[in-house]
């Protein structure tokens, strides 16, 4: 069993014991375009599963970044807002977003598996 799941707002969770890092797939990068900015969530805050958690800009459009399960803020990627092309080069590996404290290990029932989600963005680009 993968340990990475997907939300259907584009999103990616890599699981590690009670810890979740969260960013944004390939196809949602494809989507966007050029990443110029992102805005990532203050370490310590506390997000709800589908909440807004960052926002991404690239030259084509704005769109939110949202959390697919709930948890507490415990670390972000500066280096993205630094430079928010990394996103762009390596979005399902180092340009990861935030890393969550898991409220409710269930809530990851919710998300695909890759070849559920590779199936789901094929279908939504159509």
């Amino acid at each position: 069993m993968s340990d990475i799941k997907y939300s259907k707002e584009h999103e990616w969770l890599k699981l590690d014991g009670d810890i979740a890092t969260i960013g944004i797939t390939k196809h949602a990068t494809e989507m966007l375009g050029d990443i110029v900015f992102a805005e990532l969530p203050e370490k310590g805050s506390s997000v709800e599963k589908n909440g807004t958690a960052g926002v991404v800009e690239s030259t084509k459009a704005a769109s939110d970044v949202y959390t697919p399960i709930s948890g507490e803020v415990v670390d972000t990627n500066q280096t993205i807002v630094d430079d928010p092309s990394k996103i762009n080069a390596d979005p399902e590996g180092e340009a990861w977003f935030f890393k969550l404290k898991i409220k409710d290990i269930k809530e990851l029932d919710a998300l695909m598996n890759k070849d559920d989600y590779d199936k789901f963005a094929k279908e939504s680009s159509q």
